[in-house]
């Protein structure tokens, strides 16, 4: 048996040479090959997916990709290599050589002395076809595979890079890092749209909570914030929130995520907005500085003119408007509208997203929450709300954004389920 499977390797490898010793081959990431600056026959390994085979009298080229970079890296071996098992999207194992490129596409190649073929991959079954482009609606099919496409790849490096701009935006501005929680007993946004947690009823006494209490999957973590800016000036959280909102819309999802903070001894909303628009510009700034290659595809492929929209937003200050004057224009709108009281509130909004931001200033006033609470039946469930303002209360406020729609305003991707790994919406929970 161990024969046998030794022989099986062998003929999965193929070698343009007879290799010699030589020390182990140090593994590279496709973008650290392609950022190589001393391409002078260092023997590397690479490991990824064949993105293109194409053979010609006397060499075999293949195009191999990790999903380190857009770019993909091209692989030169002799014609005599066994190619039957090279195809569109197989696993591979390359070790040999990193060269210059006589071509002037790339600045390095691997010239191959081991091909291995770690998984195979049936181009005819495949659902993606080498050279072609499906639509983003298309790929939505199959959540399990569309990651290995290019504009799948790109819009997911985006999200990486834009998360770790956001946490360093947040650390350099001195904020603390608060993990809130994913099940709570609030209803932060008040409008009922919760997923309800509860283990399954078996075993279970009628009537009992798993909590003692209903428990939900948080909406928001605004509350679980503004109990942390009593002791912590500048706080902020990035996770997972849900919503129980019957909406197969383009902008709406049943989980996303949200970024949101909290700030003490702020009593402006323009202070508040200053946060808000260094928070989007430094971001947006960060994700073109680190990759600038998977931005631009997306503004090729999939959002033409978004290029200029974005960097005009980021060149010019945002445009700021009160209530008061967004009321009168609505009032000379051929529709009808409904007007609420003002409150010390603030929303970012972008066309073709709607709104990005939203944020306020928080009701530090005790006896108007106390007032609020009883009328609402509330007093003792948010007891400790009211206990917020009886012990060394300041004035606060605080915004969320929502990450997904951040992504959307950025790339111009129009659908929300295009800029998250695995969308969920109702009657649709793949994977």
């Amino acid at each position: 048996m161990f024969g046998a499977r030794c022989l099986l390797r062998a003929l999965r490898s193929c070698s343009s040479a007879p290799c010699p010793r030589h020390k182990p081959s140090a593994k590279l990431s496709v973008r650290d090959a392609l950022r190589a600056q001393d391409a002078s026959g260092e023997r590397v390994k690479v490991q990824g997916w064949v993105r293109s085979v194409r053979s010609q009298k006397e060499v075999l080229f293949l195009h191999v990709n990790d999903g380190s970079s857009l770019e993909s890296l091209q692989v030169v071996a002799d014609s005599n290599c066994d190619s039957r098992e090279l195809a569109f999207g197989s696993s591979v194992e390359v070790q040999g050589q990193l060269v210059k490129s006589p071509s002037k596409k790339q600045n390095v190649e691997l010239k191959a002395e081991k091909i291995e073929v770690v998984g195979n991959c049936d181009p005819k079954d495949f659902p993606f076809k080498y050279k072609e482009r499906p639509t983003l609606e298309y790929l939505r099919q199959f959540p399990h595979l569309r990651c290995r496409t290019n504009v799948l790849g790109s819009i997911l490096r985006v999200r990486s890079e834009a998360t770790a701009a956001i946490h360093s935006f947040f650390k350099d501005s001195g904020f603390v890092h608060i993990h809130t929680p994913i099940i709570t007993s609030n209803d932060c946004e008040g409008a009922g749209e919760l997923f309800q947690v509860e283990p399954p009823s078996k075993g279970k006494v009628p009537e009992e909570n798993f909590f003692n209490v209903p428990a939900f999957l948080t909406v928001s973590g605004q509350l679980h914030l503004e109990v942390m800016s009593g002791a912590f000036t500048q706080v902020f959280t990035f996770g997972p929130t849900f919503r129980a909102e019957n909406s197969q819309s383009r902008r709406h999802l049943a989980e996303f995520y949200m970024v949101e903070a909290e700030i003490s001894f702020i009593e402006s909303l323009q202070d508040l907005m200053q946060v808000m628009e260094g928070l989007f510009k430094s971001a947006a700034a960060a994700v073109l500085s680190t990759c600038p290659e998977d931005v631009a595809l997306c503004h090729r492929v999939v959002a033409p003119g978004q290029k200029d929209r974005l960097e005009h937003m980021l060149k010019n200050n945002f445009l700021i408007i009160s209530y008061t004057e967004a009321v009168e224009i609505l009032k000379q709108a051929s529709q009808s509208f409904t007007f609420t009281p003002e409150v010390a509130a603030v929303d970012l909004l972008v066309p073709g997203v709607g709104e990005l931001f939203g944020g306020s200033l928080r009701e530090e006033r005790y006896h108007f929450l106390e007032q609020r609470l009883a009328r609402s039946g509330l007093t003792e469930a948010y007891q400790w709300y009211l206990d917020l303002r009886r012990f060394g209360s300041v004035p606060h406020g605080g915004f969320g954004m929502g990450f997904e729609r951040y992504l959307q305003c950025i790339l111009g991707i129009d659908n929300i389920k295009d800029v998250i790994p695995f969308p969920r919406f109702t009657h649709s929970c793949l994977l």
